[in-house]
């Protein structure tokens, strides 16, 4: 392998949605960073099978807001 062209792999730490924290080993940041994650398997609808209520009203009001409507 050539030296000196790949991204340093070193250990974060991972939150979850719900507060859990895990540790891995990434090439994301520095040693020692965290990692907060807005998304993950344990409240994503595609993983959880459930669907969840979304903010529909302040995306049209953007929408009108953007295109003046």
């Amino acid at each position: 392998m050539k030296k000196d062209i790949h991204p340093d792999y070193h250990t974060i730490t991972v939150e979850m949605t719900d507060g859990s924290t895990y540790t891995t080993r990434s090439t994301y940041g520095k040693e020692g960073e965290k990692l907060v994650l807005g998304v993950d398997p344990k409240s994503h609808p595609a993983y959880t099978g459930q669907r969840r209520m979304l903010d529909t009203e302040g995306r049209v009001d953007a929408f009108k807001r953007k295109f003046g409507m």
